[in-house]
């Protein structure tokens, strides 16, 4: 009997602990079903155009965009394209350099001020300025207002090559400026040297950042530096965290997407024999410089990166908070997952873009929470597309 007694007990606390565990079990919520996929579709918006090179949205809804050649358009909400009447006599294009980067003034609802980045030209002398201006109310007439806010920005005279340069704003208001190491191998390493820089101003002076690293050396030109050791950067890109991303294109391999820190290295140093420019070397050469920042992302073979942008809204889906990258060799979009640290965690090509549209320069948020890109394929075929998330 003892023996049965001891049983029957066992079997009911076997019992009971199955059915407190079913309770357990019962009691964990299913886990959340990932955020879809956005559906989206492609218009486009701006059509014969030749190398449009960026484009911003205003509050209200117009975009202003420029073409390297040189020229400002604008298209206005009613859907109608037109120029905008701007004095470009002094523009000096050759190459990869010309009229560039463009960024509105964070104020532009009151202040009608935005920005560009572009090469300029006075007889011989050649070099690449930052320019503000203010656009009137109808959107007919861009006006110089500091001409330049920056100047003094190198440039390569004889071929326009690696000319950077686009225009973001910081999360603390400073105006960020990407510029190229102009294919010269001591430029990039160089403190002295506004070439192959992130450089960070104040938008209304041209002056260096207050908090700049450098603020009190004695060289003005290394006051205005951020950071350093950059290539080509042709992108920036401002996360809802306060980062800033720059993107840069690698020789024939390793374009990098970088986390932009302050008074940081990042390692490219083409200086070779005799002066040289020297290719070969790693974009991030930690042999070299082992403090050297490391690429948040390596492309590997060269893509081209060049503009990107933050998908920002609940209308984007399981991409909100992604990183979109414009391929220009490549032909394609980029879409980058990043951790809280800055580096990625996932990456994939947007197939609805692979090859569909030729190269693609720029990608920019819009006001409206659309995508906007431009193509970069020239002869006049090219155009401005609004991606728009439909659900």
């Amino acid at each position: 009997m003892r023996s049965i007694r001891r049983k029957m007990h066992t079997a009911l606390v076997s019992v009971a602990t199955i059915g407190m565990l079913a309770g357990v079990i019962q009691a964990v919520p299913a886990a959340a079903a990932p955020a879809p996929r956005p559906t989206f579709t492609i218009t486009e918006v701006a059509s014969g155009l030749n190398l449009p090179w960026d484009v911003a949205q205003t509050p209200d809804g117009t975009l202003i965009f420029d073409e390297r050649f040189g020229g400002l358009s604008v298209r206005r909400t009613n859907g109608t394209v037109a120029a905008l009447s701007a004095d470009f006599s002094d523009l000096f294009v050759l190459g990869e350099t010309g009229l560039m980067g463009l960024v509105l003034d964070p104020g532009f609802a009151s202040s009608r001020r935005f920005y560009t980045c572009q090469g300029h030209q006075a007889g011989a002398d050649k070099e690449i300025q930052v320019i503000a201006w203010t656009v009137d109310a109808g959107y007919t007439a861009a006006t110089r207002v500091a001409d330049p806010l920056l100047g003094d920005i190198p440039v390569n005279a004889s071929t326009g090559r690696h000319g950077g340069c686009r225009l973001r704003f910081d999360s603390t208001g400073s105006l960020m400026v990407s510029t190229g190491d102009n294919a010269v191998g001591r430029f990039p390493q160089a403190l002295t040297s506004l070439a192959g820089k992130i450089l960070r101003i104040n938008p209304i002076t041209g002056a260096p950042a207050a908090d700049n690293p450098r603020i009190n050396s004695s060289n003005p030109n290394t006051r205005l530096l951020w950071n350093y050791g950059h290539r080509n950067p042709q992108g920036l890109a401002l996360r809802s965290n306060g980062q800033m991303f720059n993107v840069e294109h690698g020789p024939s391999i390793e374009d990098e997407v970088n986390l932009v820190l302050r008074n940081r290295n990042y390692g490219w140093d083409p200086n070779g024999a005799g002066g040289s420019y020297d290719e070969s070397v790693p974009m991030t050469d930690l042999q070299q410089f082992p403090n050297a920042k490391p690429a948040s992302y390596s492309s590997g073979p060269t893509d081209a990166t060049c503009g990107a942008t933050f998908l920002d809204g609940p209308q984007w889906k399981a991409w909100n908070g992604s990183m979109v990258v414009a391929h220009l060799q490549g032909e394609s979009l980029l879409r980058l997952t990043f951790g809280r640290g800055g580096r990625v965690t996932s990456h994939e090509l947007i197939p609805e873009f692979s090859g569909t549209y030729g190269r693609l320069r720029t990608a920019q948020l819009g006001t409206d929470g659309s995508l906007y890109l431009t193509t970069s394929n020239g002869g006049g075929a090219d155009v401005i597309l609004r991606v728009t998330p439909t659900g």
